[in-house]
């Protein structure tokens, strides 16, 4: 008999039901989204490129998903170096937005919204949330040499913005990039939708 055989089983845990997630909060976790792949520049330079690479779009909202690029000119070591520290992708807070990577929406029917690591889970009343809320859901890698830089970043969009076009706007000041615009079909949005898939059957 092996030490481990006589052991007591664990008490069995009564099973807690979950909270409901609020659609602000982040994509569904049971659902297989629908992709728009045509991406596009929101800014390109000789020195700096940002792009949308694509938008999974959920049944609640959608998730961008955004690159950016500098590449080194005539720069020093250290300022090469300070250049690469800046290109980061740092959660800016509610209270930061005009440090680093600035980026927002604006909505057909002239709502807009502006990302921050703080949406509304950091105040006390979210019951009556209506949105946009754009969300900072951190950053998904990147990669540096003597020659450029290059990090990516996730954002999430709630509610999902059918009706119209969505401008989404970005600045990024102390790279150099001055603010720039591109515009997210809500054609293309709706035809995603309809490629939304739940994980479970009924």
């Amino acid at each position: 008999m092996s030490f481990f055989d006589d052991l007591p089983e664990p008490p069995e845990r009564a099973r807690q039901p979950q909270p409901l997630r609020p659609g602000w909060a982040g994509p569904p976790s049971d659902e297989l989204p629908g992709v728009v792949t045509a991406g596009g520049f929101v800014h390109q330079s000789q020195r700096m490129v940002a792009a949308l690479k694509l938008v999974e779009v959920y049944s609640t909202g959608c998730l961008l998903d955004l690159v950016w690029s500098v590449r080194r000119r005539d720069e020093s070591d250290q300022e090469w170096r300070e250049i690469v520290e800046e290109s980061y992708n740092h959660p800016r807070s509610s209270l930061d937005t005009r440090a680093g990577l600035e980026l927002g929406v604006a909505l057909a029917d002239g709502h807009k919204a502006v990302a921050a690591i703080h949406g509304p889970a950091s105040f006390e009343d979210t019951g009556d949330v209506t949105g946009p809320v754009l969300t900072t859901l951190g950053g998904g890698g990147g990669s540096n040499n003597t020659d450029y830089v290059q990090f990516t970043g996730r954002y999430w969009l709630w509610p999902l913005p059918l009706d119209g076009d969505t401008t989404l706007v970005a600045r990024w000041d102390a790279l150099g990039m001055p603010e720039s615009s591109l515009e997210l079909s809500g054609v293309q949005l709706g035809e995603a939708l309809g490629r939304v898939r739940n994980y479970w059957m009924e």
